[in-house]
Protein backbone atom coordinates (compact mmCIF):
# COMPACT_ATOMS: atom_id res chain seq x y z
CA UNK A 1 0.00 0.00 0.00
CA UNK A 2 1.34 3.50 -0.78
CA UNK A 3 0.34 6.60 0.91
CA UNK A 4 0.49 10.06 0.21
CA UNK A 5 1.10 12.73 3.25
CA UNK A 6 -1.13 15.46 3.62
CA UNK A 7 1.47 17.65 4.38
CA UNK A 8 4.16 17.43 1.56
CA UNK A 9 1.87 15.36 -0.80
CA UNK A 10 5.25 13.24 -1.31
CA UNK A 11 3.94 9.51 -1.88
CA UNK A 12 5.41 6.92 0.65
CA UNK A 13 5.37 3.16 0.49
CA UNK A 14 3.44 1.09 3.67
CA UNK A 15 0.32 1.58 5.36
CA UNK A 16 -1.59 4.54 7.44
CA UNK A 17 -0.71 2.16 10.53
CA UNK A 18 3.06 1.86 10.11
CA UNK A 19 3.44 5.61 9.63
CA UNK A 20 1.59 6.01 12.24
CA UNK A 21 3.71 4.21 14.17
CA UNK A 22 6.69 5.68 12.97
CA UNK A 23 5.71 9.16 14.34
CA UNK A 24 4.62 7.92 17.39
CA UNK A 25 7.74 5.71 18.14
CA UNK A 26 9.86 7.98 16.48
CA UNK A 27 11.29 6.04 13.56
CA UNK A 28 10.69 8.11 10.35
CA UNK A 29 13.70 9.08 9.48
CA UNK A 30 14.83 5.52 9.56
CA UNK A 31 12.04 4.03 7.65
CA UNK A 32 11.92 6.89 5.33
CA UNK A 33 15.87 6.20 4.28
CA UNK A 34 14.71 2.32 4.33
CA UNK A 35 12.15 3.38 1.51
CA UNK A 36 14.09 5.58 0.18
CA UNK A 37 17.16 3.31 -0.60
CA UNK A 38 15.18 -0.42 -0.56
CA UNK A 39 11.59 -0.45 -1.66
CA UNK A 40 10.65 -0.46 -5.43
CA UNK A 41 7.60 -1.17 -7.33
CA UNK A 42 8.93 -3.89 -9.58
CA UNK A 43 11.71 -6.03 -9.46
CA UNK A 44 14.89 -5.09 -10.72
CA UNK A 45 17.35 -7.33 -12.73
CA UNK A 46 19.21 -8.88 -9.26
CA UNK A 47 15.70 -9.46 -7.81
CA UNK A 48 14.71 -10.98 -10.79
CA UNK A 49 17.73 -13.62 -10.53
CA UNK A 50 17.02 -14.42 -6.70
CA UNK A 51 12.81 -15.05 -7.47
CA UNK A 52 14.44 -17.12 -10.66
CA UNK A 53 16.54 -19.53 -7.98
CA UNK A 54 14.36 -19.84 -5.05
CA UNK A 55 12.77 -23.36 -4.26
CA UNK A 56 10.52 -22.19 -1.72
CA UNK A 57 8.08 -19.11 -1.27
CA UNK A 58 5.69 -18.30 1.83
CA UNK A 59 2.54 -16.71 0.77
CA UNK A 60 0.33 -14.71 2.59
CA UNK A 61 -3.44 -13.65 1.87
CA UNK A 62 -6.25 -12.68 3.62
CA UNK A 63 -10.45 -13.23 3.00
CA UNK A 64 -12.57 -10.23 2.94
CA UNK A 65 -13.12 -9.89 6.47
CA UNK A 66 -9.27 -9.55 6.65
CA UNK A 67 -9.18 -12.81 8.33
CA UNK A 68 -5.54 -13.72 7.71
CA UNK A 69 -3.66 -17.47 6.15
CA UNK A 70 -0.63 -18.20 5.47
CA UNK A 71 0.90 -20.91 3.63
CA UNK A 72 4.04 -22.53 1.88
CA UNK A 73 4.95 -23.27 -1.72
CA UNK A 74 7.99 -24.85 -2.95
CA UNK A 75 9.00 -26.49 -6.06
CA UNK A 76 11.88 -27.02 -8.71
CA UNK A 77 14.05 -23.86 -8.10
CA UNK A 78 12.61 -21.72 -10.99
CA UNK A 79 8.81 -22.74 -10.38
CA UNK A 80 8.33 -19.50 -9.70
CA UNK A 81 8.75 -17.33 -13.04
CA UNK A 82 9.06 -13.63 -13.45
CA UNK A 83 7.47 -12.92 -16.69
CA UNK A 84 8.13 -9.04 -16.52
CA UNK A 85 9.73 -6.87 -14.02
CA UNK A 86 5.88 -6.50 -13.01
CA UNK A 87 4.51 -10.04 -13.04
CA UNK A 88 5.73 -12.99 -11.47
CA UNK A 89 4.02 -16.51 -11.39
CA UNK A 90 3.75 -19.36 -9.15
CA UNK A 91 2.23 -22.91 -10.02
CA UNK A 92 -1.13 -24.26 -7.75
CA UNK A 93 -0.64 -28.21 -7.51
CA UNK A 94 -3.12 -30.69 -6.30
CA UNK A 95 -3.57 -29.99 -2.72
CA UNK A 96 -5.76 -31.26 0.23
CA UNK A 97 -8.93 -29.64 -1.67
CA UNK A 98 -9.30 -26.99 0.88
CA UNK A 99 -8.20 -23.94 -1.28
CA UNK A 100 -7.64 -21.87 1.74
CA UNK A 101 -5.30 -19.29 -0.05
CA UNK A 102 -7.07 -19.55 -3.32
CA UNK A 103 -10.54 -18.74 -1.48
CA UNK A 104 -9.03 -15.48 0.05
CA UNK A 105 -7.61 -14.05 -3.67
CA UNK A 106 -11.21 -14.35 -4.85
CA UNK A 107 -11.93 -12.35 -2.07
CA UNK A 108 -9.45 -10.27 -1.68
CA UNK A 109 -6.19 -9.92 -3.93
CA UNK A 110 -3.84 -8.73 -1.97
CA UNK A 111 -0.84 -11.10 -1.73
CA UNK A 112 2.33 -10.94 0.12
CA UNK A 113 5.25 -13.23 -0.75
CA UNK A 114 8.20 -13.58 1.11
CA UNK A 115 11.22 -15.67 -0.62
CA UNK A 116 14.65 -16.54 2.09
CA UNK A 117 17.77 -18.15 0.97
CA UNK A 118 18.71 -20.07 4.05
CA UNK A 119 21.84 -21.51 2.56
CA UNK A 120 24.10 -19.57 0.79
CA UNK A 121 23.37 -15.88 0.63
CA UNK A 122 20.69 -15.52 3.62
CA UNK A 123 18.81 -12.78 2.35
CA UNK A 124 15.25 -12.82 1.95
CA UNK A 125 13.27 -10.59 -0.68
CA UNK A 126 9.30 -9.68 0.08
CA UNK A 127 7.14 -9.08 -3.07
CA UNK A 128 3.66 -7.82 -2.18
CA UNK A 129 1.00 -7.44 -4.28
CA UNK A 130 -2.07 -8.07 -6.51
CA UNK A 131 -3.25 -11.83 -7.41
CA UNK A 132 -5.43 -13.56 -9.65
CA UNK A 133 -6.08 -17.44 -10.53
CA UNK A 134 -5.13 -18.01 -14.07
CA UNK A 135 -5.53 -21.62 -15.68
CA UNK A 136 -3.56 -24.14 -16.50
CA UNK A 137 -3.52 -24.01 -20.18
CA UNK A 138 -2.11 -19.61 -20.10
CA UNK A 139 1.37 -20.42 -18.87
CA UNK A 140 0.88 -23.85 -20.62
CA UNK A 141 4.64 -23.45 -22.05
CA UNK A 142 5.65 -23.31 -18.30
CA UNK A 143 4.05 -26.43 -17.39
CA UNK A 144 5.09 -28.56 -20.17
CA UNK A 145 4.53 -31.81 -19.23
CA UNK A 146 3.69 -31.31 -15.73
CA UNK A 147 0.39 -32.61 -15.49
CA UNK A 148 0.42 -31.68 -11.64
CA UNK A 149 0.30 -28.20 -11.96
CA UNK A 150 -3.34 -27.45 -11.95
CA UNK A 151 -3.68 -23.77 -12.39
CA UNK A 152 -1.47 -20.47 -11.78
CA UNK A 153 -1.65 -17.72 -9.18
CA UNK A 154 -0.26 -14.72 -11.01
CA UNK A 155 1.11 -11.93 -9.19
CA UNK A 156 1.31 -8.30 -10.11
CA UNK A 157 4.26 -6.51 -8.08
CA UNK A 158 3.13 -3.25 -5.93
CA UNK A 159 6.52 -3.64 -3.83
CA UNK A 160 9.57 -5.06 -3.70
CA UNK A 161 12.25 -4.81 -1.01
CA UNK A 162 14.86 -6.52 0.98
CA UNK A 163 14.18 -8.76 4.21
CA UNK A 164 17.30 -8.51 6.02
CA UNK A 165 19.77 -11.29 7.23
CA UNK A 166 20.60 -10.18 10.85
CA UNK A 167 18.09 -12.88 11.91
CA UNK A 168 18.08 -15.80 9.14
CA UNK A 169 19.21 -18.87 10.02
CA UNK A 170 21.67 -21.07 7.59
CA UNK A 171 20.68 -23.82 6.45
CA UNK A 172 22.04 -26.80 4.87
CA UNK A 173 20.22 -28.39 1.95
CA UNK A 174 20.22 -32.46 2.20
CA UNK A 175 18.93 -34.31 -0.63
CA UNK A 176 15.78 -36.38 -0.41
CA UNK A 177 12.95 -37.20 -3.07
CA UNK A 178 10.04 -35.30 -3.59
CA UNK A 179 6.55 -36.27 -4.14
CA UNK A 180 5.47 -33.29 -5.76
CA UNK A 181 1.24 -33.08 -5.92
CA UNK A 182 0.92 -36.86 -3.84
CA UNK A 183 -2.18 -37.85 -2.56
CA UNK A 184 -0.22 -40.79 -0.61
CA UNK A 185 -1.54 -40.20 2.57
CA UNK A 186 2.16 -41.42 4.23
CA UNK A 187 4.06 -39.04 2.02
CA UNK A 188 1.87 -36.18 2.93
CA UNK A 189 2.92 -36.48 6.38
CA UNK A 190 -0.28 -38.64 7.37
CA UNK A 191 -1.88 -37.30 11.19
CA UNK A 192 1.19 -35.98 12.46
CA UNK A 193 -0.13 -33.60 14.76
CA UNK A 194 -2.46 -36.40 15.91
CA UNK A 195 -5.21 -34.12 15.27
CA UNK A 196 -8.16 -36.99 13.48
CA UNK A 197 -6.99 -39.81 16.11
CA UNK A 198 -8.31 -37.11 18.74
CA UNK A 199 -11.27 -36.33 17.08
CA UNK A 200 -11.75 -40.16 16.28
CA UNK A 201 -11.19 -41.06 20.25
CA UNK A 202 -13.39 -37.94 21.20
CA UNK A 203 -16.28 -39.04 19.45
CA UNK A 204 -15.89 -42.48 20.63
CA UNK A 205 -16.27 -41.46 24.30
Amino acid sequence: MTETTSSNRVELPGSRGEHFLQCALETQDRATRFYSDQVLDHLNPAMAEFVARMEMAFISTADADGECDSTLRAGPAGFIQVIDPRTVVYPEYRGNGVMASLGNIMENPHVGMLMVDFTEDLIGLHVNGRARIAPREEFAEFAGEDRRIERWVVVSVQEAYIHCRKHIPRMVPVDRVRHWGTDDTKRKGGDFFGVKADKTSNAKD
